[in-house]
């Protein structure tokens, strides 16, 4: 192989599908970074046998060929060369590469690209495009909620569900609920739902960038695999098998008291109760309070930590029904607010035991996102 290519082309190649790289693994060669030639371009791929990434460069081709480098060092030798021409070839004794870029050489051994496991190619199955945008709202309002623990692996993915051309991304950790409903593209033939593990959304959200062509994703006929096609990046994750809670019986449909208020107010007074709750188990209470006639409602929100203190915060209020009390995790609010944009949000809540509604009063045409949190016991 030999074939030259900009540093920072290379520089940002590796860094796509660095992410992909393996950390701690009884396989030691998913730590490599698979390099191949492609129809004139320079291909990089790399997987932890959970998700594969891959990526496509310009470079000048001179001889094709493959091979595997270990990826942390590539990485590191690649980003500390300046913004030149780099020139790589592959070397037969010992196997690996030796790069040359302006006053600076190096030799990096590598492994045979045979023994590198096969990066799964989904041909075939279901197959749409999202919006770029509209998937991107779609995982940051959803996969933050999913479990981070194996316990229950079906908690640790967001359930995806297509019909026609709407499609519902859900995620619950036992202690919260998001649920996002948008539009595709374009409708699609027959429903499809699969369970996607949230890191894996996540390097999808992180890689759709700034991007606004479509995003094609195609899903295995056998439900195993699924395939995301950006700008010269294909990223392929294995799905969760398992039956996800019924996550719309979770979704309380009436309430006792409803509160509408100011984004910011509410996202400001919740993080200078979250102070105090830091060292209080968490907890801030609300207060919803109707007023006189009906008229100038408030939410006080408090926290307190038993031997450093207290505090509470007062924000104007549009109430209707009852005055109410409810406890949250000052953390699951606080994460709930910062993905409801701006404007105005409902809360929604029956009893101090049930769990609250957030909701944007605002929603773009044709989405809807609603948010379930379920309540801290305490004494009032």
């Amino acid at each position: 192989m030999q074939l030259s290519c900009l540093q920072e082309n290379l520089s940002r190649g590796l860094a796509t599908v660095g992410r992909a790289v393996a950390t701690r693994t009884t396989l030691p060669i998913t730590q490599n970074v698979l390099i191949s030639t492609d129809q004139s371009r320079l291909k990089l791929a790399a997987t932890n046998l959970e998700i594969a990434i891959t990526t496509w460069i310009g470079a000048q081709i001179e001889e094709e060929g493959s091979i595997t480098i270990p990826a942390r060092l590539l990485t590191e030798f690649v980003n500390s060369l300046p913004a030149e021409r780099i020139d790589i070839e592959s070397t037969p004794q010992p196997l690996g590469l030796a790069l040359n870029c302006a006053q600076f050489e190096a030799h990096i051994n590598g492994t045979d690209a045979e023994d590198f496991p096969p990066i799964p190619t989904v041909e075939t199955g279901v197959a749409g495009k999202f919006g770029a945008q509209a998937l991107k709202v779609a995982i940051s309002h959803t996969a933050f909620a999913a479990a981070t623990e194996d316990s229950r692996p079906v908690l640790t993915g967001v359930k995806v569900e297509i019909n026609g051309d709407d499609f519902t991304f859900a995620a619950a950790d036992g202690f919260r609920l998001a649920v996002y409903r948008g539009k595709l593209i374009e409708a699609l033939p027959e429903p499809v739902e699969f369970i996607m593990p949230a890191r894996a959304l996540h390097e999808v959200n992180r890689l759709i960038g700034s991007q606004e062509d479509a995003i094609e994703f195609t899903v295995t006929p056998s439900k195993s695999q699924v395939l995301f096609r950006l700008d010269n990046i294909e990223i392929v994750s294995q799905l969760i098998q398992g039956t996800f809670p019924n996550y719309s019986q979770l979704v309380p449909q009436t309430y006792g008291t409803r509160a509408i208020v100011g984004l910011d107010e509410f996202q400001r007074v919740t993080r200078s109760a979250a102070i105090f709750a830091r060292d209080g188990s968490g907890i801030v209470r609300l207060q919803m309070n109707t007023g006189d006639n009906g008229s100038g409602g408030k939410i006080l929100i408090s926290s307190r930590a038993e031997e450093l203190g207290d505090n509470q915060g007062e924000i104007n209020a549009n109430i209707e029904g009852d005055d109410s009390k409810i406890a949250f995790n000052a953390k699951y609010l606080s994460e709930a607010l910062d993905v409801l944009g701006d404007g105005e949000v409902a809360l929604e809540t029956t009893s101090p035991s049930s769990p609250g509604v957030l909701k944007p009063i605002e929603s773009a045409p044709g989405t809807e996102y609603v948010h379930v949190v379920m309540p801290m016991f305490v004494q009032w």
